[in-house]
């Protein structure tokens, strides 16, 4: 098991209990002339790709933390990393104002379709995840993404994640400060950091982040700790600055509780559900619930996994009380999210909404006789299941999130399918109605289908 610092350990105590809870912050009406978002300089792209050394002397050698390693080219992506400088303005939790251009140098990391014909317009920009004590593209899920024909941009807006960069490649990343050099560690300045890279990708002036590419639609993106930080920002400070995202998608975290002009979705897993009370959907806000999937799944673990050795020399690695990691996926919802967010935030076009989790009268969640939980938006993985996935789990450090996956043997798959042919009709059936709801897009489906075909029910 690789140790976790000090203050991973703190950030994920925080986490839990704001997910867990569900708190947001109080509702604070915007201002009428909100002060303008500045844009920063933005410069780049910085040379270095990987293949490289991370420690070596000059930053031609070195290459983006995290860079994926997704086949990019064969999708007709490309993957740059800019820095960006200017002054941002700090806040508070509350959202009071307490520093103003404070001078500051960050990093994003764009992925993006190379040819303008390829992009459908929409720009998914992520606050990055720094619960681990590095910066997590937690939300880039490759298939999905470039299937779409989505740019998307990672940013480095808190200090935890700028602090690690610096050490890990001082050659590439040493002047990134979000501090004011050490005058604001709790994170005031991320807001309006945030907000500036936002701005910046439809900037025309000096170096375009996006190249060819003219955006249509931003979508500010985060999730977990940054959906939380994300709430802040829409409840506390967005009110008294200029709206720069065009809509939110605040997953597997906190939501505002203030309703605001900008369309808010948010998508939980089964792990974030803990108690049947919910603001209810109105006309700037959707809450979708997801059964069977879990805050941390399969697909973001398996991503990352040969990034992180090859990053950090190791992979992390998890004792936990149950098997880990639900391979319900819940990156397929999310993916079905963002275009009903990119029509709602261009078109007025309400996503629909979805049937919650199910409570018993005890207040725990209600589970049916296999242990899947009942209710909610329900995946095939979950309506025709071969394994059990729940949102559940416990042991150290982060195993709360990560959910269970225990396949059935093959007793357990004979009580439930008469043959292999009515396996693969429930995955059509469950998945299709999932289609013609919205929350499933048709290439997941499809994928679904080939999985279920060439699944053994003889030898699971």
């Amino acid at each position: 098991m690789s140790a976790w610092p000090r203050a991973s350990r703190i950030l994920l105590a925080a986490l839990v209990t704001a997910t867990l809870t569900g708190g947001v912050a109080d509702a604070v009406p915007r201002s009428s002339a909100p002060p303008a978002t500045g844009v920063p300089v933005v410069q780049g792209p910085v040379p270095g790709t990987v293949p490289g050394d991370p420690k070596a002397p000059d930053v031609e050698d070195t290459y983006p933390w995290m860079s994926t390693d997704s086949d990019l080219a064969a999708a007709g992506y490309v993957e740059e990393e800019f820095s960006l400088s200017g002054e941002a303005d700090g806040y508070s939790t509350s959202g009071e104002a307490v520093a103003s251009d404070v001078p500051y140098t960050t990093r994003i990391v764009v992925r993006r379709p190379a040819d303008p014909a390829r992009f459908n317009g929409t720009v998914l920009t992520e606050w990055q995840n720094v619960t681990a004590g590095y910066d997590i593209d937690a939300l880039w899920s490759p298939e999905q993404i470039m299937r779409e024909g989505y740019a998307w941009v990672g940013v480095s807006a808190q200090r935890v994640g700028v602090n690690q960069l610096r050490g890990w490649s001082p050659a590439r990343y040493g002047g990134l400060d979000v501090t004011g050099e050490g005058r604001f560690n709790a994170d005031e300045l991320s807001y309006d950091v945030f907000a500036q890279a936002g701005k910046a990708l439809r900037s025309r002036a000096g170096v375009a982040p996006l190249g060819p590419l003219r955006a249509k639609t931003v979508l500010a993106v985060g999730a977990s700790q940054s959906a939380g930080r994300m709430t802040v920002y829409y409840d506390h400070v967005l009110p008294n600055t200029e709206p720069v995202f065009d809509a939110y998608a605040n997953i597997v975290g906190t939501a505002p509780s203030r309703k605001g002009d900008e369309p808010v979705f948010h998508v939980l897993s089964e792990t974030d559900v803990r108690s049947p009370a919910r603001r209810p959907d109105d006309d700037r806000y959707r809450r979708w619930e997801v059964a069977g999937t879990a805050h941390s799944g399969w697909h973001g673990q398996e991503y990352r996994a040969s990034i992180l050795a090859r990053d950090l020399g190791e992979a992390p690695t998890y004792d936990c009380d149950q098997p880990p990691f639900s391979r319900a996926p819940l990156h397929h919802v999310i993916a079905a999210a963002y275009g009903h967010l990119t029509r709602w935030a261009e078109r007025g076009v309400e996503p629909p909404s979805a049937p919650a989790l199910e409570f018993t009268a005890d207040g725990s969640k209600a589970r049916d006789e296999l242990g899947l939980a009942r209710g909610g938006i329900r995946l095939s993985q979950v309506e025709t299941p071969i394994a059990l996935n729940t949102g559940d789990n416990s042991g150290e450090t982060f195993c709360v999130l990560f959910g269970t996956h225990r396949p059935f043997d093959k007793a357990q798959l004979d009580e439930l399918y008469r043959s292999h042919s009515g396996y693969v009709s429930g995955v059509r059936r469950a998945d299709t109605r999932n289609v013609l709801t919205g929350y499933l897009l048709p290439g997941d489906a499809l994928k679904n289908l080939r999985e279920a075909a060439d699944f053994d029910l003889d030898n699971p």
